[in-house]
């Protein structure tokens, strides 16, 4: 058997281990073989699935790439692992785009699953077992009982308990990152949009709000949080909305409002951070951190993905102005191994942090078919790094910028 064997998937999602073939992985559009050094063990609550209508593959004893009996394999891993590698597989005529997840790259050593992981941030409160509990339901009712005519209350009680969100959740446990959205609209077409996808290509993940929450529906729920749950942290912005400074006038007087009642918590928005007007009046309203949603520096490489009726200099604004008036900001880097890496990215990169100093990257990995994601992008002009010394290239550079995968709770 070969030291790190390929896998492969029946119809029935039955995986096997394919004896003798060397296990292979993707970074961007190029196939290489896994090594030792790639790999950590398959983490206790990531998931395996297979990739419907794209066939493994293997190295045999010869080096050559070898098409396997079965469907490709995934690992799908929690929050907090950055993927170093994707699944490599081949593609069958006509096949259909991917659910929207994060492949990555598994393999079998020593009898063991192992995964092209890094493990970027270690935070227990993100661990899916605090979720999900079988207090959950009762927790909702509560809530509901005590909230009956905030309309938010109901709809984040969907999020909870269909989508299984977790900052939803968070509200009705009363602790930590409660999200809160504001804002069905939004001014971007992200590529790999989880609440609005078109019918053609593939399921949303979760729905969108359909309604504008009012500043007293929102202010109630934010001192109800911030005022007694500890760690407490609001958030707008959520997978279940689209871009809340869209509604910056409802959550620039909900802030207002929620600092005449406490002083206790955080208050956050998620925002891709192209509407700057929007951004200054929340920031002027005493917004304390900001988590920007971005994919690259280079305009071609934004543009391509966000699809967005705004630049990218829009977002740097916003960011600038965020900045100079003491608001904590983050970027949560959307990566993709093999794209955000590339050389020329990180030329940009660099020059981006040198301009704007943010305090954090938060490493998400890109939930989105690798084929669709590379052919929507511009191509390559350099060799990608690979995202060890990506982040070790940045680490060297900024070293007092925190790289990591999950927002914290800044005192």
């Amino acid at each position: 058997m070969a030291k790190l064997t390929a896998l492969y998937a029946d119809e029935n999602g039955e995986i096997f281990f394919a004896a003798g073939m060397g296990g292979v992985a993707r970074l961007g559009d190029e196939i290489v073989p896994l090594t030792e050094d790639m790999l950590i063990p398959l983490p206790d609550s990531a998931d395996l699935m297979f990739l419907p209508e794209r066939s493994a593959v293997g190295l045999d004893k010869k080096g050559n790439l070898t098409v396997l009996p079965g469907r490709a394999v995934s690992a799908i891993l929690p929050a907090g692992y950055t993927r170093l590698l994707l699944p490599a597989f081949k593609k069958q005529k006509g096949a259909k785009m991917l659910p929207l997840f994060g492949y990555t790259a598994v393999v079998l050593r020593k009898g063991t699953f192992y995964a092209a992981a890094l493990y970027t941030d270690k935070n227990d409160k993100w661990d899916p077992m605090k979720y999900n509990t079988r207090a959950l339901k009762r927790h909702v009712r509560d809530l509901k009982k005590r909230f009956p005519d905030n309309r938010l209350v109901a709809h984040l009680a969907n999020c909870s308990l269909e989508w299984h969100c977790c900052t939803a959740q968070n509200l009705f446990y009363h602790r930590w990152e409660a999200g809160i959205p504001v804002s069905p609209v939004c001014n971007a077409n992200c590529l790999g949009c989880i609440s609005l996808q078109p019918a053609e290509c593939c399921p949303s993940p979760q729905s969108r709000i359909t309604f504008r929450p009012t500043a007293a529906e929102v202010t109630e729920l934010a001192v109800y949080h911030l005022s007694e749950a500890p760690d407490a942290i609001v958030s707008f912005g959520q997978g279940c909305e689209g871009e809340p400074s869209l509604a910056a006038d409802v959550i620039a007087e909900s802030i207002r409002s929620v600092r005449t009642q406490t002083d206790k918590g955080q208050i956050n928005i998620n925002t891709n951070a192209g509407f700057t007007e929007g951004i200054k009046k929340i920031v002027d309203a005493g917004l304390d951190t900001m988590r920007v949603s971005i994919i690259s520096a280079r305009e071609e490489s934004y543009r391509a993905y966000y699809r967005a009726g705004y630049p990218l200099d829009a977002v740097k604004a916003s960011i600038r102005y965020a900045l100079e008036h003491g608001v904590y900001v983050s970027l949560n880097l959307l990566y993709f191994p093999g794209f955000n890496d590339r050389e020329e990215e990180l030329a940009a990169w660099k020059e981006f942090f040198r301009e704007l100093p943010v305090q954090m990257i938060q490493m998400r990995n890109l939930n989105l078919d690798p084929d669709v994601f590379l052919e929507t992008m511009p191509p390559a002009a350099g060799k990608p790094l690979g995202a060890k010394d990506f982040i070790r290239e940045l680490h060297a550079s900024f070293p007092s910028m925190v790289i990591g995968s999950f927002s914290h709770f800044v005192k």
